[in-house]
């Protein structure tokens, strides 16, 4: 049996919730293009997602540590995929598109520069009068203007939805600017669910980053409420050793499940409550319905607190944050101070572009891996380096 687009959409029909987003409802492509006979549009995007240059380049750009601190740490890539990992679960749970959910997971983070956000506020700092520089924005512009892989038009071409998920996704880390994706109206809810997502994969991965670098405090942690009522379905005794690996591992796979379980309930919940049966409904409602309970909002807040204080700000993190800075700064210096320094290609967008030299500079910077710049700072200066 072949399994057609129409059968498909048909199966959509039958399995997502009334408020989730059908492919058959897309408000569709800025450049016209034929259905594909037997792939939805959100499955296509996401594939498009994936081959991109700026995808591949992830798995060299910081979440917290530095490539060279070793090879078991997250990246932007594996984060990125525990994120979708994650998001689908949350999507499926719901009733919502999990293709749509997934686009938006594995492509919220393509515009981050190197070094994580140390490197996003160095670059928007360069650019203050030039544009600025925000990794969302550079995300959409990813997606829209930077990746060339069609002859007719720039970017990938994706569909409304996922465009829109990308430019609303909205958590502690994200400036929204949705002025031109109706900002008025609620992202879909596969959008927020993404947003959600977001937050469980980098709290949690960066907790266990924490504790397998030895950064983070075994007993401290073992003090958080959320984290107690973790160990405490683990039997794991009254001073359980979070440096064990096995524990460790068990103990990060159950936080996963309490935070993904919470998110499902509330927001089921809040859905009910506000009374949505379609995707009118939710779009017209004045705030997100993806949340968690009071009670985890509050654990959560309480876990941020704890990271940002004994992860964030440990000195080995504000080291690589400085260097990251040194090295960023010294770069667009010197590109900007002597272009000719910049590859051919990079030159000759100087001319074309909008925005002038500090733009091209900056989406060149921005491009970049954590390992490409330190490649390049040397060369910029060092003399025994090869150009």
């Amino acid at each position: 049996m072949i399994v057609t687009r129409t059968l498909l959409e048909e199966r959509e029909a039958q399995v997502l919730a009334p408020y989730a987003m059908h492919n058959s409802a897309s408000r569709g492509r800025f450049f016209p293009e034929e259905l594909h006979p037997y792939r939805l549009e959100y499955q296509r995007d996401r594939d498009r997602i994936i081959h991109t240059t700026a995808f591949r380049r992830l798995e060299y750009k910081t979440q917290v540590f530095v490539y060279s601190e070793g090879d078991h740490y997250r990246n932007r890539l594996t984060h990125s995929i525990e994120v979708a990992q994650i998001g689908r679960t949350l999507a499926r749970g719901l009733g919502c598109n999990e293709d749509l959910t997934e686009a938006i997971c594995l492509a919220h983070d393509l515009g981050h520069p190197p070094f994580g956000h140390v490197g996003e506020e160095t670059l928007n700092g360069l650019m203050q009068r030039h544009g600025g520089f925000d990794h969302q924005r550079q995300t959409y512009r990813v997606l829209t203007e930077l990746e060339h892989r069609y002859l007719d038009h720039p970017g990938l071409n994706l569909t409304y939805e996922v465009l829109e998920g990308v430019v609303k996704h909205d958590t502690d880390y994200d400036v929204v600017d949705a002025s031109e994706f109706a900002p008025e109206e609620r992202g879909t809810l596969e959008c927020q669910l993404s947003n959600l997502a977001d937050e469980i994969a980098y709290n949690t991965s960066d907790l266990d980053d924490g504790l397998r670098a030895g950064l983070l405090d075994p007993a401290a942690v073992a003090n958080l409420a959320l984290a107690q009522r973790a160990l405490a379905g683990l039997n794991a005794g009254p001073q359980p050793d979070l440096r064990h690996d096995l524990l460790r591992h068990r103990f990060i796979r159950r936080l996963v499940g309490i935070e993904v379980t919470d998110a499902i309930a509330a927001t089921g919940a809040q859905l009910d409550a506000a009374g949505v049966a379609s995707l009118d409904d939710l779009r017209a409602l004045p705030e997100n319905v993806a949340r968690y309970s009071a009670e985890l909002a509050a654990e959560n807040r309480e876990l941020k607190h704890f990271l940002y204080h004994n992860f964030y700000r440990n000195y080995r993190v504000v080291r690589m944050a400085v260097k990251a800075e040194r090295t960023l700064t010294a770069l667009f210096g010197a590109y900007v101070e002597q272009p000719q320094q910049l590859p051919p290609e990079t030159q000759e967008k100087v001319a074309q572009h909008p925005d002038g030299l500090h733009r091209v500079v900056c989406d060149y910077i921005a491009g970049m891996t954590d390992r490409y710049a330190i490649q390049e700072y040397r060369r910029l200066y060092d003399m025994e380096e090869r150009a």
